[in-house]
């Protein structure tokens, strides 16, 4: 059987990333398509995998620019030939979703959300925005929505990382989806407990404005408290000026996995702050036996247990964080969270769980195309 993956960049190495290679170990003999691929920043990832790129690709700069091009992105995608393809499986939060597939091709799209900026957070992504940005968006975003809730109408199946994302396809698309959680990779992110729980706080994701790292700063800085932050991105620099009066709080930038899964093992929990659509980081912190402070809306909900593998502030504000930061230390005192019931929690969400419902779906698609190909 002949399958192409097709995912929106290959840019940096993130959770949408080694979700990518979940489906090159299910399918080894699949070929990637995708809108720009940085080989350098990929080093060491999807190497001897045929990737074929769009024409995007060749212009200037365009691994560092391309989510400029977004007016660009659906018929770079649109362009894609997938004649010759048996099974064409789509992983998307942007335009990848967008393809044409041949009517007797099944084309299974797994979706982490539908675009953020044109739907729901668009008007987060407009305030910040500089003015000519702005000016673009009120002009081009409204073909971009409808461009977008055409293409999802061509889908055969489409499976939602989440009850959460399922919620936001049928209200944008008025799709309905199956769901099956991403799963952990349990071979990256595991407990030791022959380590001491220390007290210190982590915050780990990429440095970018939704997942606002910035709160887990400001509810630790002056505290006393220590607060270690992982990850880079775009709001680095504006975080450590956040953070620069405070000796307690400190700067990894991208670390290995190694030294991520140490901070994992060793830390008091993890702040998570973002609305997030599933979220691997606060499943992976789990894993490691690590209780995860948590904003109680998204994925989160999915994947955390109040008040046994964590809890949640119900808003995305400094003193909803520092409250939920002084219940936790509270409830983290009285022992009410033990590492073995943590991770073990995490480890319900694993890959062979994945590979069987995943594997079910493409055969139910592949089924009734098979069907209505035959009428």
């Amino acid at each position: 059987m002949k399958v192409a993956i097709v995912h929106d960049w290959l840019t940096n190495y993130g959770g949408a990333e080694t979700f990518v290679e979940l489906w090159l170990r299910m399918y080894p003999q699949a070929d990637i398509f995708t809108l720009i691929y940085d080989k350098n920043k990929m080093k060491g990832h999807f190497e001897g995998t045929k990737i074929f790129t769009s024409k995007l690709q060749k212009l200037p700069f365009a691994t560092k620019l391309y989510t400029k091009l977004l007016v660009f992105m659906p018929k770079a995608f649109e362009s894609f030939d997938f004649s010759s393809y048996d099974l064409v499986l789509c992983s998307s939060s942007s335009c990848a979703k967008g393809v044409i597939v041949p009517p007797h091709v099944p084309q299974i799209a797994y979706i982490h959300t539908p675009m953020r900026y044109a739907w729901d957070l668009f008007f987060a992504y407009r305030k910040r925005s500089s003015f000519l940005t702005r000016f673009f968006m009120d002009r081009w975003m409204p073909s971009i929505r409808q461009w977008d809730y055409i293409s999802a109408q061509r889908i055969d199946t489409i499976v939602a990382n989440s009850y959460y994302i399922a919620r936001r396809i049928k209200k944008f698309w008025n799709r309905d989806s199956s769901v099956i959680y991403s799963p952990l990779n349990n071979k990256r992110f595991y407990p030791d407990f022959t380590k001491k729980r220390e007290d210190f706080y982590i915050a780990f994701s990429r440095l970018v404005p939704y997942k606002r790292m910035d709160l887990a700063i400001s509810a630790i800085k002056g505290t006393g408290k220590k607060l270690v932050v992982i990850g880079s991105g775009s709001e680095e620099k504006k975080l450590r000026m956040l953070a620069q009066e405070d000796p307690n709080i400190t700067f990894t930038g991208r670390i290995s996995d190694e030294q991520l899964r140490n901070y994992m093992q060793t830390c008091k929990a993890l702040i998570f702050c973002a609305e997030e659509d599933f979220g691997l980081a606060p499943l992976e912190a789990q894993a490691c036996g690590a209780p995860v402070i948590a904003f109680g809306r998204g994925g989160a909900c999915e994947t955390v247990i109040n008040e046994k593998t964590g809890i949640f502030f119900p808003l995305q504000e400094i003193d909803s964080v520092k409250t939920a930061i002084e219940n936790f230390e509270s409830l983290y005192e009285k022992g009410v969270f033990f590492p073995e019931e943590i991770s073990k929690h995490a480890n319900t969400f694993t890959e062979e769980r994945f590979r069987k419902q995943f594997f079910e779906i493409v055969k139910q698609t592949q089924e009734r195309i098979r069907i209505g190909a035959d009428q």
